[in-house]
């Protein structure tokens, strides 16, 4: 590859889209008094920024790493009702998930999200038979309006047409179902990027070293800047603890006696390189309650995922031997051995569900937000699922016109007046998008190869353009970074400029796809680095 040169920051006209640096946030966040501080840069808190931005709030938003950079990245990928949920009867639950996976799916970020088809293999001696999973499949399609069509049944050999490494030995019937699928990562970064368009200010990498008490009463944070130790606070009428993992950590800052009130889950993944294309997925039930999945995803294969309590700290969360031979083995069951050799894998990655304090089994355990208020008047929410974060955040939004002596209700606009469907930056038809890029391709600049337009459309969508102008301004941004990878120097750029991204980990395991792919050598991460230093 041609030697990078010096690539400047995008324009810093407010015209051009690009970001205020951080000294300059650091200042505004330091200098205004906000209605709303979010801690925490998960999608729980991501989506109540969001939505308290629409509503008219003045809304800060902070976090000690990047956005996404714990668990709201290391999910399943999927936007889905919730299939295992039948088991308990949980049919509200299931209906209310099919209507917020339909509405991003298809209103909210269709550039950012992609059908996809299930396979739930019976076999011979499985805790569910054929009988019992074809009237569930059929169940959970009419929840969803049969919007992804009729759950049914097929045979085993027409299964494995579309999924070769298919396991058939004992195979007696397959059940078919519709779910979805996303990059969390990239759906995380466009709501933020959503967000600071409805007005919110937002900072990553700035971690909260304590709280600000006015009369016993939490109104702001003190912060310090993890990329050059800056320290500032930012002042708030109302704080919003959405840490995630960490969440009784902050509650602990407010008051030192509080008692825990989550307990977390660990969830495991492997990602490995695909022998043969799949045109579905396996979801393959272990037991009464538990699914393992097999999905095709960024070109490449995801295997999991664990559930078993985790007691240590947040930050120490890891994919062990114990969970990669655990994953190997659950996917076994329906996924043939040369497709499961460890050679295949490229990475692994665990983050950590935010469960309800209580008893019992972690897997059978709900998926619920709660939303706590402490002493000092500083709320905390944890838990929920991916699929249902626009739900979360109205639910949050909804709390905090509820609290006692209404803080935020005068300045805020009603929920009920704001659009249902908002849809996030970017939204396009990615055909159209990737069509669009490779007609326009090559002038001025080098032609775009379409796996590189495939891909931008579909993790940028419209704002796709912006890249390619990129790319025909200066031909080293338009070449690959790695040859096996569709990305592109001008994503890193991109990224630098109006992605918030600081750090290579930022670039190449969520505004990119190299760190997953296992193709982010040192040479890259060096070339990554270079690269946002131009920008500082």
């Amino acid at each position: 590859m041609t030697t990078l040169q010096s690539v400047p920051a995008l324009g810093t006209h407010p015209a051009s889209g690009s970001l205020p640096s951080r000294a300059e946030t650091r200042e505004q966040l330091s200098k205004a008094t906000y209605d709303l501080l979010v801690i925490g840069g998960g999608i729980l808190g991501i989506s109540t920024a969001w939505h308290a931005a629409q509503s008219g709030l003045r809304v800060a938003l902070v976090d000690a790493g990047d956005f996404a950079g714990a668990t709201s990245s290391a999910s399943s990928k999927l936007l889905h009702g919730g299939l295992r949920y039948l088991q308990t009867g949980a049919v509200k639950l299931v209906a209310e998930n099919h209507f917020e996976r339909r509405a991003v799916s298809r209103q909210v970020a269709p550039h950012l999200a992609n059908p996809l088809t299930f396979y739930l293999p019976v076999y011979k001696g499985g805790p569910h038979g054929a009988a019992k999973l074809g009237a569930g499949v059929f169940a959970y399609s009419a929840l969803s309006a049969f919007g992804d069509g009729v759950g049914h049944v097929i045979s085993p050999a027409r299964a494995q047409r579309d999924v070769p490494e298919l396991r058939t030995d004992n195979l007696k019937a397959v059940a078919v179902y519709g779910d979805d699928q996303m990059n969390d990562a990239r759906m995380a970064l466009m709501t933020v990027r959503a967000a600071v368009d409805a007005g919110a200010v937002v900072l990553n990498h700035a971690a909260v070293t304590g709280l600000r008490f006015t009369k016993g009463r939490v109104t702001g944070a003190e912060l310090e800047d993890r990329q050059d130790g800056t320290e500032f606070g930012v002042n708030a009428r109302l704080v919003l603890n959405a840490t995630g993992p960490w969440v009784d950590h902050l509650r602990k800052l407010e008051d030192p006696n509080s008692a825990p009130s989550i307990r977390l889950s660990k969830g495991a993944h492997l990602v490995l390189k695909r022998t043969r294309p799949w045109k579905a997925a396996l979801a393959t039930p272990i037991d009464k309650y538990r699914i393992t999945f097999a999905l095709p995803w960024e070109d490449m294969l995801l295997l999991g995922t664990t559930d078993e309590e985790y007691e240590g700290d947040p930050a120490d969360v890891a994919v062990t031997e114990k969970d990669t031979a655990q994953i190997l083995d659950e996917a076994a069951f329906s996924v043939r051995d040369q497709q499961l050799s460890r050679d295949l894998i490229t990475y692994s990655f665990a983050g950590l569900r935010v469960l309800p304090g209580g008893p019992g089994n972690t897997s059978k355990a709900k998926r619920e937000t709660v939303v706590t208020e402490g002493r000092g008047g500083m709320l905390s929410v944890a838990g929920g699922k991916w699929t249902t974060f626009r739900h979360i955040g109205r639910t949050v939004m909804n709390k905090l016109a509820e609290l006692p002596g209404h803080p935020l209700a005068e300045d805020m606009e009603p929920m009920a007046r704001l659009p249902k469907k908002v849809p996030l930056p970017g939204i396009a038809n990615p055909n159209a998008v990737a069509h669009r890029l490779l007609v326009d391709g090559g002038t001025p600049g080098p032609r775009m190869s379409a796996d590189t337009a495939r891909h931008l459309a579909t993790h940028y969508g419209s704002l796709s353009f912006d890249i390619a102008r990129l790319a025909n301004e200066n031909p080293v941004l338009a070449e690959r970074i790695h040859p096996d990878a569709p990305e592109i120097w001008a994503q890193v750029a991109y990224a630098r400029d109006r992605e918030w991204a600081e750090t290579a980990d930022d670039v190449l395991r969520r505004r990119t796809t190299l760190t997953i792919r296992g193709l982010a050598t040192d040479d890259i991460r060096a070339r990554v680095e270079d690269l946002l230093a131009e920008g500082r």
